[in-house]
């Protein structure tokens, strides 16, 4: 049977993407999945496993190391396996959302509490997603406006495009696309829809997009639709939404010393991973104590100082690193005791009054965090 040509080209693009910031993301994974208290198999969750760049390295480097791979989408599941299939039982892949990384570190975990060694999550639209014009997510080629990460299920943006009205479809680009120019864009779509002509194209969009920006706007900061794209992906696919309840069950799976690596590519991702380890690596404690209670102490350190870029070798490389941030923390407590809460539930205690930054060094967390480990019975290398 002759592959069709479109799966030799994705096969293809699989086989020559570039992992964002890949070495340094490894570099940072390594302490949790190679130190004096990991397991002799260590498990990584890759919770956006996309053409399996990152998963790669990371087999190739640590080896003993298995991984499981999250995506929704079933064609990415599809090619990454294709390029990991030398790794054999090291590296398996499920078909899900990357707020259910809490079932997949319960069913991945080595120790029976549920947590695995580290999560390594690299948001945003995937190469795969981006080079195949028939999803429609890029506003460089003509396609449809389907922009679902799994096309199996959920609305297409065309749907939104064709039902919203006009303050709903504003409020998506203005909260989704920190688009400033957001009333005029949707005015404009809801009046060629009301005049029979309605947008129906990746190309249809980016004129709309472009009519409706000042002259002045659009000679500035690149193509002016790329923030509607942004805001309709996000919308169809429930990004943000997700992430929320994602970054704090990644953080509840990573052992006691286990690390979250997260790369973001927009400021509305990076807010949210911020804020949850920023909380995680502050004390609750009232800033007139003489000491911090146990019960009250960071359950996170930074590892990054601040998101980190990717330098002008790296830009040059792949260009689609120019707008990564990159950050790190490590779990200095079990999440049985310090849970990371999730919007809406308030696990993990009640609000924070007058929080204070942790001190960049405690006395003891490094040996207390081996002391764990080995209190559960982990094996050294």
């Amino acid at each position: 049977m002759t592959t069709p040509p479109r799966r030799t080209a994705m096969t293809d693009a699989a086989q020559r993407h570039v992992p964002v910031l890949l070495e340094r993301c490894l570099d940072l994974l390594g302490p949790a999945l190679e130190g004096d208290d990991a397991p002799v198999a260590p498990v990584l969750v890759d919770c956006t496993l996309g053409m399996g760049g990152h998963t790669e390295g990371a087999l190739a480097r640590f080896e003993n190391l298995t991984v499981v791979g999250i995506d929704r989408d079933p064609e990415a599941i599809a090619l990454a396996s294709e390029r990991l299939a030398r790794f054999g039982d090291r590296f398996r892949a499920v078909n899900t959302t990357y707020d259910h990384v809490d079932d997949v570190a319960r069913q991945a975990s080595p120790y029976g509490d549920g947590t695995v060694d580290a999560v390594l999550m690299d948001l945003g639209v995937s190469s795969l997603q981006l080079d195949d014009a028939e999803r429609g997510f890029s506003y460089a080629r003509t396609a449809p406006l389907d922009m679902r990460m799994d096309q199996s299920q959920g609305r297409t943006a065309q749907e939104i495009l064709d039902t919203a009205d006009e303050r709903e479809i504003a409020r998506i680009l203005r909260t989704y696309g920190e688009e400033r120019f957001a009333p005029r864009i949707a005015r404009t779509i809801v009046r060629r829809r009301e005049d029979g002509e309605p947008v129906t194209t990746t190309q249809d969009l980016v004129d709309v997009v472009r009519a409706s920006v000042p002259a002045a706007a659009r000679r500035t900061g690149g193509n002016p639709a790329k923030r509607t794209f942004q805001a309709l992906r996000i919308a169809v696919n429930a990004e943000l939404e997700a992430l929320e309840a994602a970054v704090p069950r990644a953080l509840n799976s990573v052992r006691v010393g286990g690390r979250l690596v997260v790369e973001s590519y927009q400021s509305l991702e990076d807010r949210i991973v911020k804020q949850a380890m920023v909380a995680g690596a502050t004390t609750n404690a009232p800033a007139d104590l003489p000491f911090v209670p146990e019960d009250a102490a960071p359950y996170l350190e930074l590892v990054t100082h601040g998101a980190e870029r990717a330098d002008d070798d790296e830009q040059a490389r792949n260009p689609r690193s120019a707008p990564v941030r990159l950050r790190a923390a490590t779990r200095l407590r079990p999440a049985s005791d310090a849970p990371a809460p999730e919007p809406g539930t308030g696990t993990g205690g009640a609000r924070r009054e007058r929080p204070r930054p942790a001190p960049s060094r405690r006395s003891g967390t490094r040996s207390d965090a081996r002391d764990h480990a080995r209190s559960r019975g982990r094996r050294s290398r």
